[in-house]
């Protein structure tokens, strides 16, 4: 069934579980990531990110995921990750995503909270739900990446007031996190997620999931992240399906899709239980 991020996020924050995120930029990791959820009962949230645009447009990934997760046995949010435009985030909206972010994180502090506000009106007239993000979350591969990233970390107390200020109805935390492969072990800031969270009282999300530990997973749930972003360990293990297919002899596309949907479900399946939303549907 379609739902918002509330309907998935409000019950993981009271029962202290996390529920994945994943970007499917095509119909195969679509079908990995619902099929995955309801075979294990999981609440699960789907879509796209800006940035990822190029790979599949916003209408064609419309086109697979509304129906797809309007048939689904299981509560799925159909999200628009990383808006980097109001008209990129207003589309999403009229196209049926039931959730954006608006990824105002690089601009002041002021205009962030304006802009994101102003978001939030809008969406909230109409029934979708908003995340919003403070801090900064670099780029391990070169792009955005911070030469002093604890400078940009989110403030609790900041945050407190942004929260207020917006009305966001999630918050995405800068806390030592970072996009792409990690090329050394994240120290991610307990104590910090703890503080957000408890000075905002918002479901918060951990962006830069790919690659962190199962422990720092574990952590961060326990200290107040209801939301885990994961796509490079589902895009890898997908490459990873498509290679094996081919040394077991797949000669066609169709052939090789079995391959590809079955590595990537293992992945769904591994965060779904490390984040505690398995049964939870």
């Amino acid at each position: 069934m379609l739902v918002t991020m509330n309907d998935l996020l409000i019950p993981a924050k009271k029962k202290g579980y996390g529920v994945g995120f994943f970007n499917a930029v095509n119909v195969e990791m679509a079908r990995a990531v619902i099929e995955t959820a309801e075979e294990l009962r999981a609440p699960v949230m789907v879509g796209t990110a800006e940035v990822l645009l190029p790979a599949m447009e916003l209408e064609r990934v419309a086109e697979y995921l509304i129906p797809m997760a309007k048939k689904a046995s299981v509560p799925v949010c159909v999200h628009y990750d990383h808006g980097l435009t109001f008209e990129r985030c207003l589309e999403a909206i009229k196209l049926g995503f039931t959730s954006v972010m608006y990824d105002c994180s690089t601009m002041s502090y002021e205009q962030n909270a304006d802009q994101v506000a102003e978001m939030v009106k809008i969406c909230h007239a109409m029934g979708v739900t908003v995340e919003g993000e403070l801090g900064h979350v670099g780029d391990n591969e070169g792009a955005g990446k911070l030469e002093n990233p604890s400078d940009y970390y989110t403030d609790p107390d900041v945050a407190a007031d942004y929260a207020a200020r917006t009305g966001i109805d999630s918050l995405a935390v800068a806390v030592g996190n970072a996009h792409g492969d990690y090329k050394f072990p994240p120290k991610l800031d307990f104590e910090r997620i703890e503080a957000i969270a408890g000075k905002t009282g918002l479901p918060l999300v951990l962006h830069g999931g790919s690659g962190l530990q199962d422990d720092d997973f574990r952590t961060a749930v326990q200290k107040g992240i209801c939301k885990v972003n994961i796509f490079t360990d589902l895009d890898k293990a997908g490459k990873q399906g498509v290679e094996r297919g081919l040394q077991e002899g797949a000669a066609t596309m169709m052939g090789l899709i079995p391959y590809e949907i079955a590595a990537m479900k293992e992945v769904v399946a591994e965060k779904i239980r490390l984040f505690g939303s398995e049964n939870k549907a």
